[in-house]
């Protein structure tokens, strides 16, 4: 019977975390232009929301899955001091926020559904400073990840996540949006929220930019190592 030896499965799914973050990324990105079209009838409009959507939770549930699937990695492989029941305490941590996560997507369209992305929002308001707190504090040398000489990579690759956290969570407030700006298209011709759309798409697609490189870095420094 083939044995895997579970790093190696870790890194399998580490991997396709990051091709869904990446990919979907670019998906809404693209659907995007259609979203905030003012030439669209408002029910084309809607259906390509509604496929931004479907395939931002593929990226979304990527962008969580990357920091479990890193941090146990880096106790396998000795970079990261926290393991055993520690381990099993950020899984069932990472369960419940993917939990919420999902349930804001099926409720998306309701008053439930943006109560419950602003409490996934919130997840993030603690976790980007606790990551980089960890991160830059280990770079620094104080711990409690492994950065001596040949592996700083890691602590930098977490520092540069959380950076890539704060520009999603920008990305997050401007989806959110959609679904009561849409809600006030719906009662007829509004040139406030249409220019509001324009307006937030067009910074969006700068930090979308962003956003790409970001996360090639990540990919980088995972791979290559370099320091």
């Amino acid at each position: 019977m083939m044995e895997f030896e579970p790093v190696l499965v870790l890194r399998w799914l580490h991997i396709i975390a990051m091709v869904y973050w990446l990919g979907g990324e670019w998906g809404v990105f693209q659907t995007s232009y259609n979203v905030t079209n003012p030439r669209l009838p408002l029910d084309e409009r809607r259906r390509h929301m509604e496929t931004a959507y479907r395939i931002d939770i593929l990226a979304r549930t990527g962008i969580i899955l990357l920091l479990p699937l890193g941090l146990h990695m880096g106790n396998i492989y000795g970079l990261q001091p926290f393991g055993g029941g520690w381990l099993t305490a950020m899984w069932l941590a990472v369960a419940a926020w993917m939990a919420l996560c999902w349930a804001a997507f099926f409720t998306r369209e309701t008053d439930t559904g943006i109560r419950l992305t602003k409490m996934d929002e919130v997840v993030r308001f603690i976790l980007i400073p606790l990551i980089f707190i960890v991160g830059i504090a280990s770079l620094l040398g104080h711990g409690p990840l492994e950065a001596g000489e040949g592996n700083r990579w890691y602590a930098a690759k977490l520092t540069l996540y959380g950076f890539a956290l704060c520009i999603g969570l920008g990305l997050r407030f401007v989806m959110r949006g959609w679904t009561v700006r849409f809600r006030r298209l719906a009662e007829g011709p509004n040139p406030a929220e249409e220019a509001a759309l324009t307006r937030e798409i067009g910074w969006a697609r700068i930090m979308a930019y962003v956003y790409w490189i970001t996360i090639s870095g990540i990919c980088f420094l995972g791979t290559v190592k370099p320091f």
